[in-house]
């Protein structure tokens, strides 16, 4: 899977909370490109095992485990609702573990969002880039 560069990636977000901010109208396209997560977290902020993590998801792997870049169901329900195959998931390695540990990246397709999860899909939160 192929992304653009990580800036390009705000585009939506920034129109989705412009509109809200100002008061005007979200589309049912802005909608779409902007989904919401349970919460939102600084790139600045992840562990620095996750900015490996993206960083292989923008190069196209190679992947440290058989599971990466496989297709995340979205069982939990908790990410906006997509056909399958929208969201693929990546592990984010957690020192020490002698598994893959509970961090992912979870990454939607069209709307090229990133998702991170600390706690295997418990919660999620969107990643933003602007800060």
């Amino acid at each position: 899977m192929i992304f653009p560069p990580r800036a390009s990636r705000l585009g939506a977000a920034a129109a989705l909370v412009s509109a809200l901010l100002v008061g005007g109208t979200v589309t049912a396209t802005t909608a779409h490109a902007a989904p919401t997560a349970v919460g939102d977290i600084c790139y600045s902020a992840l562990p620095s095992q996750a900015h490996d993590t993206l960083d292989l998801i923008e190069q196209g792997g190679p992947y440290p485990f058989d599971q990466d870049g496989t297709v995340f169901q979205n069982r939990e329900g908790i990410l906006p609702s997509q056909s399958s195959g929208y969201y693929h998931e990546y592990t984010v390695i957690t020192p020490g573990s002698s598994t893959r540990g509970a961090r992912r990246i979870v990454t939607g397709e069209r709307s090229q969002e990133d998702y991170y999860t600390a706690d295997h899909y418990a919660s999620f939160d969107l990643v933003d880039y602007g800060c």
